[in-house]
Formats: C-alpha cells, structure tokens, sequence
C-alpha cells in the first residue's frame, strides 16, 4: 500500500509505517502544494496531512483509493469530513496528546501580554535601556484576576488549572452545561458569553472553528469586554474578527492580545503586526518535541488501525464504512 505524509514529521514515529508500506513524505518545511496533492491521490491508500492542506471535494474526487485520512492535529476543518464519508473514506484526528502543550503556550502567551514581555526583549536587543524607570513599562499582575475561559474541553480545562495555580477567580463558557463535580473540582463558574466578556481580566478561546464559532469574538463582544482587559486566541483564527481586533487595540476598546492563530493565515489583518500591543506566534501550540512527536505516533496508530480493516481509536466518521469494522 501507497502512503503520502505531505510534510515531515518526528522520524522515530515513522518506523511501523516504513516496515509495512510504502511511504512517500513531503518537505520538511514548506506545505505540500495542492497541486502536487491533486496530481498523487490517485495512487494513495493512506494520508496523513496537516492543517496546512485542504481536502476538500475536488481532491477527494480524484482519491480513487484512498481509505484513510489520518489528520495530524486536533482540528479538522480544513477537511470536508462529509465528503470523505460519503466516499467511505475515515477520516482521524489526534486528540489529547497536545493539551499541555497548547494550554502552556496560552499561558504564556498571557503572562508575556500582562507583563510587556516581547516589548521589554525588543528595549534591550535595540540598546534603548539607559535606566531603570519607576513608571516604565508598566504591566498588569495576572495573580488574583479573573481568567474567562471560552469553551471548556480538554485544552480549557488545561488552561483552568494553570489559572489556580495563579490564584485566578475561573469562569467558563461552555456548548452544554459542564458536569457540577467538574465546576466543584476545578473551582470554575459557567456564565453566559456576556457575563464572562464583562468580567473577565483574561479572555482564552478555546472553541473549535465551526460554522457557529466563526467570529465568536467581533466587535460587539470586544465592546463587552473591559479596557483593561486582554485576549489569547490558541484556538483557530476565524474564531476571532481580525479587523475588529486591530481597531480594539488600537481603540484601546481592550488592553492586550496575544495570538497564535490568525483569521487568514499566514496573513495578518492590516496593521495588526505594528501594533505593540499584541504578541504574535506563528501557529506554534503544539510545538514541542514531545507533543509533536506524539501526534505522529497517534496518527501513525490510526492509519495503520484503519488501514488493517480495524476501527481507528479517534475516528470522526465510524459510519463511512459502517459495519467493516469488529464491533461495529
């Protein structure tokens, strides 16, 4: 059998593919270009892409035998899942692995925000510190303040108990009610959207992009939110209107941003790079060698699983080839 990985990744989780099929691997940097993706389907049995790939309709209608899509990442909605199911084509993901990972670099992302990090890295590289200053570069604590987690998963739930390790007051939105010995457990409170944005000292997003999370936070809700306020998006960058971002930041509607994931990525939003107030990471969530690497592994699983006629682990479309699998 023919797989295609269309970028490099950790080679030490390659090993059991490599001893039974026939792997072909795209560049170690740049994403695979869909043309090149659209000319190779034909002749592939298994994938693994990345979120930098779209799989949509036109490349599925030349995957004549593909039987597997084994996305590396938590999200897919760069991949018409429908589709794929129509064509009986299962289609993985790799959850829980990158929760830590994506929760650490949010709080980060917070704690560089509140204290001016990257502003107070570039002073020092361009030579600009002369002196000691009681009243420069004045940031917030983040000790003690409240901390509104939107949409509370697994990477939410991450992100809470980091926040109590900081004596953070937690509050949390959430698609359904979350189970009361969770609240009790983690020591946060479900409100409305309305009622967080008001309150909230910290905003993290944490919601997958979906057609009913596109644009959670635009103008209206960022006019909820206080001035001193500021907001982490680790999530995806549609969750957030870009444009309406930049004029609150510059508006001084909110205090801070910090982002990993943008609404047009790899673009930015006009104006949104000049803007000191932001902090800016290029999509690096899971970006740890263990993390990365334990995606790999778990994608790894789930083709050679799909692939050997069993049901993968996380699998988001069992019903595609209903019935082919033992326990199915």
């Amino acid at each position: 059998m023919n797989i295609l990985i269309t970028q490099a990744l950790p080679e030490a989780a390659l090993t059991p593919l490599r001893t039974r099929y026939t792997v072909a691997i795209g560049s170690p940097s740049a994403p695979m270009p869909k043309e090149l993706l659209m000319e190779r389907i034909a002749d592939i049995d298994g994938l693994i892409p990345t979120i930098s790939n779209t799989i949509d309709t036109s490349l599925l209608e030349k995957a004549e035998r593909l039987r597997i899509i084994a996305n590396y990442g938590v999200g897919y909605n760069h991949i018409d899942v429908e589709a794929a199911t129509r064509r009986g084509i299962l289609v993985t993901n790799t959850p829980d692995v990158l929760t830590d990972a994506t929760a650490e670099l949010a709080f980060a992302l917070i704690l560089a925000t509140a204290r001016r990090i990257v502003e107070g890295d570039r002073r020092m590289r361009s030579g600009q510190f002369r002196y000691w200053a009681p009243l420069d570069f004045l940031g917030t604590e983040v000790s003690g303040k409240t901390l509104g987690i939107v949409g509370y998963g697994r990477i939410g739930r991450a992100v809470a108990r980091r926040g109590r390790a900081f004596d953070m007051r937690l509050l949390c939105t959430n698609r359904s009610p979350i189970d009361p010995k969770i609240a009790q457990e983690d020591a946060v409170t479900q409100v409305d959207i309305d009622t967080l944005l008001a309150t909230s000292d910290v905003v993290s997003l944490h919601v997958p992009l979906t057609s009913e999370t596109a644009h959670t936070i635009g103008r209206p809700q960022l006019d909820r939110m206080k001035p001193t306020a500021i907001l982490i998006n680790t999530s995806r960058g549609p969750v957030v209107d870009e444009h309406a971002l930049v004029d609150a930041l510059k508006n001084g509607t909110i205090a801070a941003a910090g982002l990993d994931v943008y609404e047009n990525e790899p673009l930015m939003a006009p104006g949104l790079s000049e803007l000191p107030n932001v902090v800016l990471l290029p999509h690096v969530g899971s970006a740890t060698i263990e993390t990365r690497t334990r995606m790999a592994e778990l994608a790894v699983r789930n083709l050679i699983e799909g692939l050997e006629g069993r049901l993968p682990p996380n699998c988001l479309n069992p019903q595609a080839c209903k019935g082919a699998f033992a326990g199915t």
